[in-house]
């Protein structure tokens, strides 16, 4: 049983997927922790300690509780159903970027395909969904939100969504500025360089979050099928 429900887009089985494991110490589908490369000069347990738990992902939906009426087995079945009416969506590939103080990859090219994908699982899915508890809704309502992102955090949970959706594979936490040239070198060479181009998402994860707080695959389903 887990605490809480997420769907991710994971890599499938491959060199993408096994490296990415390996980089955050975590293999979400395996559910075990994994070795990091050994890279001279780095801390990658260190470098990437925040991210870790929820292993090589995008977020499509964030994660939620339950909501009451449902379960776990209902919010898979849905999931497929929803899975099913999909198009694989094809990225001219992945790039390395900064957001912020972190480091992950970002899809290149026309995203519009992904953002419309994201919009529908937000809203379509969302009846699988616990409201947000006072408590929650305060920790997530950051000063720097805009009043529609609002108005997205008290509808879906969640405010990144949309038309702010910004999709991407976290691969770092937090950096020092002296940091970023480094791990952006080793990152092309450990994990970019082998990324697929062009870059096709052609599956949802169903993600469940032990009571650790690591993330384990639950099912996978095709998109179309």
């Amino acid at each position: 049983m887990f605490k809480r429900y997420a769907i991710y887009y994971t890599p499938p089985p491959g060199d993408f997927a096994r490296r990415g494991a390996a980089w955050l110490g975590w293999d979400v589908q395996a559910g075990e922790a994994v070795a990091h490369p050994d890279i001279a000069g780095l801390d990658i347990a260190k470098l990437t300690q925040r991210p870790r738990k929820y292993g090589l992902h995008g977020t499509v939906k964030a994660p939620f509780f339950l909501a009451d009426a449902t379960s776990a087995a209902q919010l898979t079945d849905g999931l497929a159903a929803f899975c099913e009416g999909q198009a694989p969506v094809q990225l001219d590939g992945l790039a390395l970027s900064q957001i912020g103080r972190f480091l992950a990859l970002v899809p290149q090219g026309d995203t519009t395909a992904l953002g419309s994908l994201a919009a529908s699982a937000n809203v379509v899915l969302d009846a699988f969904r616990a409201p947000l508890s006072e408590a929650e809704f305060t920790r997530k309502n950051a000063p720097y939100l805009t009043d529609q992102q609002r108005i997205y955090l008290k509808t879906y949970g969640y405010p990144h969504i949309m038309e702010y959706f910004r999709f991407h594979i976290t691969l770092t936490g937090p950096l020092a500025p002296d940091q970023i040239d480094p791990v952006k070198t080793a990152l092309h060479r450990y994990l970019v360089s082998d990324t697929p181009a062009p870059f096709t998402i052609d599956s949802l994860t169903l993600c469940g979050e032990d009571a650790q707080g690591r993330f384990h695959e639950v099912e996978r389903f095709a998109l179309g099928s």
